[in-house]
Order: structure tokens, then sequence, then C-alpha cells
């Protein structure tokens, strides 16, 4: 008896068809039954199921005599599943990779539950990537079962079957079966996810849902939209013999009126001679089918009245809308005149010589370079007063205490910018702030680069992809002074960012700490043992993939495979820490205590000191790492595609900072025998750091601090600023 019976049925989806079987037949977890039907499509799909089944045992193929649709057809394959559990999968969509295996250790986690709730994520056919923007219900959900009375938000999930995973004894017992129409799912997932005893969660993207570009079949115009009308009949009359169940009525009345009201406004639905029909009919199905005192408040309040009534009221919110659009333009630019007219007055006043702005990551809070300053600054020098830029009132909540902000495009910012005499910043800052004669604007940049960067993307069309490169430099023309830690970094900013700045060899404020032995809070935090050997993985994003990222590395092999004793860290790419790439796996291998994930630790600086040893494929983490001198092993089995989508600057894989892999079964190895940290190891991390680390000394803070605030010289430093003394001349002009 196999552990899982995917039923696929099949209807005109030729051009898909492949890519949906080939996601189920690669999975890693192979114990499972395919069960294919071939719902008369009068297209090639019959063939090509015949094909797979030819040459997998696994696949499974019946061919219906006639067309019944798909809830019919799912239930045609239901008696020829042995399985477990049931999947069903709809042939236009995709299971990820490592779904299998992940579905099968979560319900082993949960003790075999009835139903468990898995995540999506919708794939679009220009290739966009957006995850289930509800995921955080399935989070939320915790590691225990749980009923839809215990816990009601599962229910505010989409309505579909496929999302789901269901204990086949279970659907047997309850007779469950899909009833024909137009909108089978709903009278098949409310009955079970009412019924089921036991619910898991799932916090793991394991379908790719496809978005076609004339959309799905419940966005076309048709009649066959009434059919939602019956489907909450049955709803309705599962719940009426279940005498259990009563408490859910005012739950689906108002459930079915927002459905129905959700159809209805979409004008691209139903065909215009229909759309009265519809709502007369919701409304007598609303009062049928209302509990006693049931108030029909907010938007199905509407169902309530006349069709003309809801006519009127949705044309004076169309009205209203429209007329909120027209003055929106307006209201802007009011604003912006406002907004200058209060930077002018300001800017009419001399600058604060002892006022500094900073900013870091696009305005989202204390980090990086620009932090370290701040820190150096409050300590060496009182007087001056630092003003930190956010994003909003929640990344100002994260700050520590006494820190003082402003919220970006506020009047205080406003004023504050028009008054300072210092800006640190490590990216550019909006393009509509002013730079005044006299004020310093001091750039840290990110580390050292090794991807192509600035103006050197002119010849990179993928990875500039939505990036306005003439308006970046414009706004790089404010910089007086690019900090550097290296003369790689330097050569590099100098062509690829052809502005009036002065480069520094200050070296890179953050790495400071790891130059001067910080102690990081990292390990006790997150429950490490001290014990333990921390392997740091951090992998960077891709540009040859719109979403930019690309699973290299099955981490929970990698974490199994680097043995007792030794605890994986992960942390991605911070552009990719809010997309789909945490659902892939590592969001729900973390909440098992496989692997820590180090994505949203504000100082990646805490992470890089608790860590014993550094993966990374090409991320610029490597540069700063090497200040630990700890081993570095770089995972470089896509090297070629990596440079020719984004171009770089190094050949990694020629002057590496330690071992490189070219695939798995090579990184695997070098952790297995010890050789990730033996002597060529060791040479080679030597001659790396001598590159990447030449000016981090551990006082590059104090450097930026003493020489560009303060205006002294510091001896030793490796800094002459114009006009100070005749000491070794370490700048050059851009």
């Amino acid at each position: 008896m196999p552990r899982f019976s995917l039923i696929v049925p099949c209807f005109k989806v030729q051009g898909f068809l492949r890519e949906c079987l080939d996601s189920v037949l690669a999975q890693s977890f192979n114990d499972f039954e395919l069960i294919a039907v071939d719902d008369r499509s009068p297209d090639g799909c019959g063939a090509i199921l015949d094909e797979y089944a030819e040459r997998d045992p696994r696949v499974k193929v019946l061919h219906l005599p006639k067309n019944v649709g798909l809830g019919r057809a799912r239930n045609a394959g239901m008696p020829h599943a042995t399985g477990d559990y049931l999947l069903f999968l709809d042939s236009d969509d995709t299971l990820t990779p490592g779904a299998l295996r992940a579905i099968a250790d979560r319900l082993a986690e949960a003790g075999e539950p009835d139903v468990l709730v898995v995540d999506y994520a919708r794939t679009y056919w220009w290739g966009g990537t957006r995850r289930n923007a509800l995921a955080e219900v399935l989070a939320e959900a915790g590691p225990d079962t749980f009923t839809a009375r215990t816990y009601p938000r599962i229910l505010d999930l989409l309505m579909v079957v496929w999302n789901k995973v269901y204990r086949r004894e279970f659907v047997a017992s309850e007779g469950f079966a899909f009833p024909p129409g137009y909108y089978e799912d709903t009278p098949w997932t409310f009955p079970v996810l009412l019924s089921a005893r036991r619910i898991a969660a799932l916090d793991r993207i394991c379908v790719n849902y496809r978005q076609r570009r004339q959309g799905s079949i419940l966005s076309t115009t048709s009649r066959r939209h009434f059919d939602v009308h019956d489907q909450y009949e049955r709803v309705f009359a599962f719940v009426e013999q279940r005498p259990e169940l009563a408490h859910w009525r005012p739950y689906l009345h108002r459930k079915m009126g927002e459905h129905c009201l959700d159809i209805l406004a979409k004008p691209d639905r139903l065909p215009p001679g229909d759309r009265a029909e519809f709502f007369r009919r919701t409304t007598r199905m609303f009062r049928a089918h209302a509990p006693e005192g049931a108030l029909a408040d907010g938007e199905v309040g509407l169902l309530e009245g006349s069709w003309t009534g809801y006519r009127i009221r949705r044309q004076a919110a169309r009205i209203g809308q429209e007329a909120a659009r027209r003055a929106e333009p307006v209201r802007d630019a009011a604003a912006a005149r406002a907004r200058s007219g209060w930077a002018s007055l300001h800017a009419m006043r001399p600058l604060d010589p002892h006022l500094v702005v900073y900013s870091a990551s696009s305005h989202r809070g204390m980090l990086g370079d620009p932090a370290a300053v701040y820190a150096k600054a409050r300590e060496i020098a009182p007087q001056l007063r630092g003003v930190w830029v956010v994003r909003d009132a929640e990344t100002a909540a994260g700050l520590p205490p006494g820190v003082e902000h402003v919220i970006v495009d506020s009047r205080r910012y406003l004023e504050v910018t028009a008054r300072a005499k210092f800006f640190v910043n490590d990216v550019n800052w909006p393009g509509a702030l002013a730079k005044r004669p006299g004020s310093v604007h001091i750039h840290t940049h990110q580390g050292t680069p090794l991807k192509y960067m600035g103006a050197d993307l002119l010849d990179k069309p993928g990875a500039r992809l939505g990036f306005d490169v003439p308006q970046m430099l414009r706004r790089a023309d404010r910089w007086d002074y690019s900090l550097v830690a290296n003369r790689h970094s330097e050569l590099v900013w100098e062509r690829a960012y052809p502005c009036h700045f002065t480069s520094l060899r200050t070296g890179s404020p953050r790495n400071d700490v790891l130059v001067n032995g910080g102690a990081g809070g990292f390990r006790q935090r997150r429950g490490i043992p001290e014990t333990d050997t921390v392997v740091l993985y951090a992998p960077t994003r891709r540009d040859y993939r719109r979403t930019g990222h690309v699973d290299r590395i099955d981490l929970a092999r990698f974490a199994a495979d680097l043995g007792a004793g030794r605890t994986l860290v992960v942390r991605l790419h911070p552009s990719l820490a809010n997309g789909p790439a945490r659902g892939l796996g590592l969001a729900e291998l973390a909440r098992r205590g496989i692997v820590v994930d180090a994505t949203d630790e504000p100082r990646v600086e805490e992470v890089l000191l608790a860590a014993d040893a550094l993966v990374t494929d090409y991320s610029g983490v490597m540069f700063d790492y090497a200040n630990l001198d700890r081993p570095i092993v770089v995972h470089a089995d896509d090297w070629d595609a990596y440079t020719a989508s984004r171009g770089t600057y190094l050949d990694i894989t020629a002057e590496p900072p330690g071992h490189v892999a070219h695939s798995y079964r090579e990184l695997a190895w070098l952790f297995a025998s010890g050789s990730w940290r033996d002597e060529e190891s060791a040479r080679l991390r030597a001659e790396f750091r001598a590159r990447a680390c030449e000016f981090d000394d551990g006082r590059a803070a104090e450097r930026v601090v003493r020489t560009l605030l303060l205006g002294e010289a510091m001896p030793g430093a490796g800094i002459r600023l114009p006009g100070q003394g005749t000491g070794r001349d370490v700048l050059t002009s851009a």
C-alpha cells in the first residue's frame, strides 16, 4: 500500500500536462501512485498519459468514455486509490520539489491527521511568482492538530481541494464525493474541514498554482456561475443533516453571501442580462438560510435590499472611487508643493555642523556600516547629533531606546535633511533629497562587490530589469566620499559609478566587530549548544530567474549529512526574505528544528560571529566573513549561468577563499572528509584575506568619525583628507 495516491484529472491541458506529471514523478519521496484520469479530452492528453504509464509503473491511467467534468473525474479516480492519503492535483499545476517528502514528514509528526492543509504559490504566465497572501494562517496554526472550531482561521484560506491532503479512510467513512458543477470544490471543502476531527497545517509551498494568461474557467463570462447557488445548497443540506454542525450556519450564511457578491462585483463573470437574475436568486437563498437573529451588516447587507438598491449603492461606490482617483493627483500635487515649501523654508537656514543623518538598507533601521559609524560617533563625539531615517512607525518601534529618528517624507524628515551637514547611507538617498552646498554625503556601500553593479549593468539587461541606471547615477552624483575595504572595491566603484566622489580606504565600519572579536548573542538566542559546530549557509539571488530564488541545496539533506554536533544556519539574501523562497521548505525546516533560519536577524555580524564555517555561492558576505579567518566553502554549481546573467568582477572559482564544490556531492564530501578545514583551505583563505580585508583593521568606524565628521587627523589611519598634513596619500578622485 503506497503512502499517497495522487489523482490528476485531465482535460484540454496537453501544453501543461508533461510539466505536471514530471513534477510528481521527479519527487524525492517515491512511495506514491499517480492516478491520471483522461476526462475524454479532445486533445493529446490521453496519448501523453499512456506514454507516461508505459514507462513508469507508478502511473495508472483511466480513460473515461465521456466528459464528466472536473469533480466527477476526481470521483472516478478515487475507487482506484490504495494509498493512505489522497492528493488531488489539477493537471495544469505542479508540485514543488521536495513537496511529498515534506508532506510525509509532517503527517508523521502530526500523528496521521484527517486533513493536512499545505501552502501554495501563484505562478504567472509572464514568469512571476506570488505566495499565498494568507500564508500566516498556516504558520500561526502551530505544530499541533486542531479542528475548524478551535482554529476557525483555517476556513479563511482559498476553498479549493488541491491545497489539502486527505486520509483516505476518513474520506471513505464520511462518504465524501464531488458533485457535478462549476464550483464543485465548495461542497467538498466545507464538509471535509467541518467534519475533520484532527487537522494539521504545513507552512510550506507544495503546489504551484498556475495563473493562465486568459484566466481560469471560473473567470470566464458565463451563466454557469449560477452553479454557486446549487453548491451552497449542498453545503447547507450537509450541515442540516449534522446537528453537531448547526453552530456553523451563521458563518456559512455570511460566506455564501460574500462569495456571491464577489462574483456579482466582477463585470466579466456574468452576461449583463443575467446580473439581475443572479442577484435575486442570491437574495432568495440568503433569506431562506438566514439563521434566527442574524444581522446582515456590512457588504452582505446589500442582499437585504433590491436589485435597484444594489445597483445604486454600487454605482455610488464607483463614482466615489472615480472621484477619489481624480482628486488624488491634485492632492498629491498640493502635498508635494507643501513639502517643497517646507523644505525650502528650512534650506534658507544655515547647515547644522553637528547634525548627522543616517539611513541603511532603504530606511530599514540601524544596520550595517551606518550603524557602526553612528555607534562610534556616540562614543567619541557626543556633541554630534545623529538622526536616523526610517521607513515607517513599525521600523521606528524597533530602534533602541533613545535613538532619535524621523520617518521618511514626513515634515520632520524634510526639516532634518534640509539642515544636516552630514549624510551617511549604504544605498542612495531618495531622488527628491536635494544636496545643499557644503553638505557632506558619505556612501558606505554594502560590502565588497563580486557581481556587476551600477553602470556595468547596462550590458546585462536581465540583471537590470526594472532598474533605472541613469537615475541611479544621478543620485550617486551627490556622493562626496566612497568608503572601501580593499583596492578591488576602490577600482570597481570608480568604474561602476562614474561620478565625482573621493574614494577613502577606511575599511568597512561594520567589520570592526569581526576584526576586534566582538561577542554576539545569536547562539544563546537560538538555543544552539556552545559545543556545536555552526555551519552558515548564505546563498545569493539569481538574476536568471525572475523570482531570484533557485534551490541549489536540499537543506534537510545537507543538515543530515553534516551529522551530529553540527548546526546548519541559513540566511537568505535580503531581497528574498519576503518572497516565496522561505515557503519552499526553509520555514518548515526551521520550525522542526532541522535548520536555524537567520534571514530576519537584523545584525548579520552576530550571525557571522556565531558561525564556525561559511558555505556560500556568490554572496558578498564571504568578503566580510574572511576577517574572522574561519573556513569558507564556495558552492559554485551554476557559476557559468550566474556569470552569464549577472556578470562578475572576479572569478571566485579561480581565486577562492577556500575549497570550491561544483556539485552537492563534492560539498557533502568536503565536510564528511574534514577537508573543509585542511591546510589547503587555510592557504587559500590567507591569500583571499590579504586581498579582501586589506584595510579592515578594526578602526574603520573611528576613522570615519574622526576624519570625516570631526575633521581631525588620525595618525596611522592611512587617510589624508585634502589640506590635512603630508602623510601617505591614499585618496583617489573618481
